[in-house]
């Protein structure tokens, strides 16, 4: 045992190991503090030397158009450095099937180190859980700050560190439009992430529960089964759909004493799904009256925190809130110095590239066609943002074989064909078995448009084969055959 205790003295006395980014680069090393203190800087990456590093792409963001950018992007030429406040992305068109049981929350959220094994992996490569504060385009420069759970008990403060990079590609998405209205942001629950969807979930069987508890009056257990869905749009239609199947096959067998008092209400201020086909919008309508859904029409003035006051002054009271109204640009955005497209989004040209400043990409809901572009803002799709990041991926691979992937050295390269977007077509849920294909490539134009079950048959399969990896296509198939067989959980987890 001697030996032991000589052994663990000695080992007493070795050097620790410095945290990785402080060993990445002294450049940025942060000032003296107070021990215990949190530092006021934490290191960062410093410029890639050319010649004896590869040039660092930096991408802002896990949304559709950065991952796609990452599973594209060459790693034998660049090093792939992703930022973002998440480290998965979420397959959102089957996120409304997880507040309702009908998939499991893991299959719908896919890890960045899977869809880029290389920021796992490789020695230059990395993902860092934070959020992008500001860019420095004159230096280069991201400047970021950590996220961390900012639970009351948590003695982990967030810190700042830097980023320097060859080739910035901000994804960072947009956030969810409120219009201004007060109450939406205390009141509402937004369905964009994972999150968002657990929360919804959490609330639903709340509220089912406690119906069922003996002395509550018969209004106060109407307003608690009472599910309002603000916003006719795919996510919100789609929504809709799923909880009035989770009430009829569900709610009626397992909560039967209250399944008389549970509502579900759509409110749109025009026409649900308006860029849609005018037959598959009344198909819709139809599938969702005779499901039980409400459809109200009208605009929402005030969100309190049991009711909602419309325009006209009637007064919705709700126990469940979805606010789905579409999206519009961050405050991160907003505080950029770029030149805007209609709407506030970053303005971009022909090759996806913010025209103002050298080595800067910007791509997804974030960005959007300048004007003298000549060329339409696209709208904030997944398959927008989704074919941008494939593009760019491909952009930025021949701009690396050419010699231009460091900071500045691509003024010379020519950069080939121009973005062009083609729409495929929009799909949608409307619960039973049901659903609506549209193949028309533009509101005006002719194609082809489907509802039914066969419609509902090609929107699950055309999903399955969406979703990003084999081991995610694996839970979603096995999730639909589970709750086809044993219906959905109602766990409250």
């Amino acid at each position: 045992m001697a030996w032991l205790r000589s052994l663990a003295r000695s080992s007493t006395h070795l050097p620790r190991p410095l945290p990785p980014i402080l060993s990445i680069s002294s450049s940025f090393s942060s000032p003296a503090h107070p021990p215990g203190s949190p530092p006021a800087a934490f290191g960062g990456l410093a410029p890639t030397e050319p010649g004896r590093e590869k040039p660092r792409v930096v991408v802002l963001g896990t949304g559709w158009a950065g991952c796609r950018l990452m599973k594209g992007i060459d790693t034998e030429l660049y090093d792939v450095v992703c930022i973002s406040p998440r480290n998965h992305m979420v397959f959102t068109p089957l996120l409304a099937s997880t507040c309702v049981g009908t998939l499991e929350f893991r299959s719908v959220a896919e890890p960045v180190g899977r869809i880029q094994p290389a920021v796992s992996r490789s020695p230059g490569s990395y993902f860092f859980l934070a959020r992008c504060n500001a860019i420095d385009p004159e230096a280069h420069t991201v400047h970021c700050e950590t996220v961390t759970d900012g639970n009351a008990g948590s003695d982990l403060n967030p810190w700042k560190f830097k980023v320097s990079y060859d080739k910035l590609v901000i994804a960072s998405g947009a956030e969810a439009s409120t219009f201004g209205i007060h109450g939406v942001r205390e009141h509402a629950i937004f369905l964009r992430e994972v999150y968002h969807a657990q929360e919804i979930r959490r609330k639903l069987l709340l509220n089912l529960m406690l119906s069922d508890v003996p002395g509550i009056s018969e209004e106060e257990k109407r307003r608690l089964l009472h599910c309002v869905v603000i916003g006719g749009g795919p996510t919100g239609v789609e929504f809709s759909g799923e909880l009035s199947d989770f009430i009829i096959k569900d709610v009626h067998e397992r909560y039967s004493h209250v399944k008389d008092y549970i509502n579900v209400t759509l409110i749109e201020a025009n026409e649900i799904l308006s860029s849609f086909d005018v037959r598959l919008r009344q198909y819709a309508t139809n599938q969702l009256t005779k499901s039980g859904v409400r459809l109200v029409r009208g605009v929402v003035k005030d969100v309190q925190p049991q009711k909602i006051i419309l325009n006209d002054g009637t007064e919705v009271p709700y126990g469940l809130l979805v606010w789905s109204t579409g999206v519009g640009p961050s405050p991160f955005v907003h505080s950029l110095p770029f030149p805007k497209s209609p709407g506030g989004r970053i303005g971009i040209d022909e090759w996806l590239r913010v025209p103002s400043v050298q080595d800067v990409f910007a791509i997804g809901d974030c960005s959007g066609f300048l004007e003298d572009t000549g060329k339409p803002v696209l709208p904030a799709l997944a398959q927008v943002a989704e074919r941008q990041g494939k593009y760019l991926a491909e952009l930025l691979n021949m701009i690396g074989k050419a010699g231009g992937g460091h900071a500045n050295s691509a003024t010379n390269v020519e950069l080939g064909d121009e973005f062009i977007y083609k729409h495929l077509g929009s799909m949608a849920t409307v619960g039973r078995y049901k659903a609506l294909v549209d193949l028309r490539q533009s509101k005006e134009g002719k194609g082809i448009s489907l509802a039914g079950f066969v419609s509902w048959f090609i929107w699950r399969s055309a999903y399955l084969t969406r979703v990003i990896s084999w081991r995610n296509r694996f839970y979603v198939a096995i999730n639909w055959l589970t709750t086809l067989v044993f219906g959905r959980d109602i766990s409250r987890i």
